[in-house]
């Protein structure tokens, strides 16, 4: 009787082994990522962006959403590379331009105490650039800002596919219409650096 009972506790305890095991392999299979080790820790908090500025509401959502949850923010400048060019070819102006903005970042990241790791991910259309990102990155939030720089950057179909596609939690902020504060490259005397 003790025996049938111990070692019906072996086979539970080993069913219970397999069965975490394979849900972990599954998880990751489903989604080509692996699977975080806890649902609720978050660890890098994905800030997407086009152009030579961003909406302020967005960056201080991310800002104190990863400075809450103990995480890194990851600041990702989408530059496209137009199909006339290889995808890997020197793009100065760009960089320039991305270079100038992630440091925008970084310093009210700074500011924040919040860690900051960068990113410049290239495509031939911004989705494709946000696809690469999807697809190399790990990250386990997403924040993006709607409408942020008007007629450039993601378009609403670029969102939607965005929260389609993202195995992950996306947060879309759009600004009021009469906010119109943004976080942009500035010199040492708080003058606008022309991008």
């Amino acid at each position: 009787m003790i025996a049938a009972i111990r070692i019906e506790h072996v086979l539970i305890g080993v069913a219970l082994v397999l069965g975490l095991v394979g849900g972990f392999f599954f998880a990751r299979s489903r989604s080509g990522r692996r699977a975080p080790a806890e649902p609720d820790a978050v660890r890098h908090i994905l800030l997407p962006f086009t152009g030579t500025e961003i909406s302020r509401r967005a960056v201080d959502a991310a800002l104190r959403l990863a400075r809450a949850e103990g995480a890194t923010l990851m600041p990702a400048y989408l530059a496209e590379v137009p199909k006339s060019l290889p995808l890997d070819c020197s793009i100065p102006e760009q960089a320039a331009t991305a270079m100038a903005m992630l440091e925008a970042i970084e310093q009210q990241a700074g500011a924040k105490g919040v860690p900051v790791d960068a990113r410049i991910e290239r495509g031939r259309t911004y989705r494709h650039a946000l696809a690469r990102l999807l697809a190399e990155e790990d990250f386990d939030r997403v924040v993006v800002s709607a409408g942020a720089t008007g007629a450039q950057g993601l378009s609403g179909a670029d969102l939607v596919w965005l929260l389609d596609r993202a195995p992950v939690e996306v947060m879309i902020l759009r600004p009021g219409p009469e906010d119109h504060r943004m976080v942009v490259p500035v010199d040492e005397d708080g003058v606008k650096v022309p991008t």
